[in-house]
């Protein structure tokens, strides 16, 4: 077993995942990266986490399939022996952009059993563990959940992707609440406009939104941005906070005259 602290990143093969493993590295924490199947985007990380000075192990698993959760769960404890932190950040976005009176029963479900109820339950199976575990002697014991600034603000074209993150910004108010008198942090991270993967095919679209001044900050976000946000809250570096939302938006959801 190891005796640096360990986390656990869902979907760090790219993105916001990739650039919270590493920071998560920088910071003493050993890696278990994860993505639903294994790609070659993991060898990546793994090899980012290293050179920022962290080992890694990667597991696979679809955080919808809530019968399976054990089985993830088991196979990252079994990469280092134990584990402290969750970065939940597995997340999908809607099939189609559109018309909301034109959502899909399959787009909207597809968001919500990756979104919402895969995060509620991936956090009941990771909160159990914890408490039933022995905490690292100095070192904080935590869960981020990655939302979106869409658990505020209305996208009306992904209607159903708005829906899922308000849903996953009450998870993590519920299970905050609920394991803060067992000295286990729960927190939420709000990414706005970040230059990801998943953002790269809507880039003239949000050129356009900073150029007309769409954001205090007039360009995108970083991963390595929102990674390294990530990283203070899983340290414990925001102390004395219960379910604190943390904004990585440029202001982007800041009410503006």
């Amino acid at each position: 077993m190891t005796a640096r602290p360990v986390a656990l990143v869902t979907g760090s093969g790219r993105g916001i995942g990739q650039a919270a493993a590493v920071a998560l590295a920088r910071r003493g924490y050993d890696l278990v990266l994860h993505e639903r199947t294994r790609d070659d985007d993991l060898q990546e990380s793994a090899a980012l986490v290293e050179a920022a000075g962290g080992q890694s192990a990667a597991v696979q698993g679809d955080v919808a399939a809530i019968e399976d959760h054990e089985r993830l769960l088991h196979d990252a404890l079994g990469c280092f022996g134990r584990l402290d932190c969750l970065v939940a950040n597995a997340g999908v976005s809607v099939m189609v952009r559109g018309d909301l009176l034109q959502v899909s029963a399959e787009s909207f479900d597809r968001c919500i059993d990756v979104n919402t109820r895969g995060l509620f339950f991936l956090l009941q199976c990771f909160t159990r563990h914890l408490l039933a575990s022995q905490p690292l002697a100095d070192h904080h014991r935590s869960i981020v959940v990655v939302s979106s600034s869409n658990a505020e603000a209305v996208s009306i074209n992904r209607g159903e992707y708005c829906v899922s993150k308000a849903g996953a910004s009450m998870v993590a108010k519920l299970f905050a609440t609920r394991l803060a008198a067992h000295g286990i942090g729960v927190y939420e991270v709000r990414p706005g406009i970040i230059k990801t993967p998943m953002t790269a095919p809507s880039t003239e679209k949000y050129d356009a939104f900073f150029a007309a001044d769409g954001a205090p900050v007039p360009r995108w976000g970083e991963a390595g941005e929102v990674g390294r946000c990530i990283a203070t809250l899983a340290a414990g570096d925001l102390p004395y906070t219960v379910g604190q939302v943390i904004a990585v938006d440029g202001g982007l959801t800041l009410r503006r005259f």
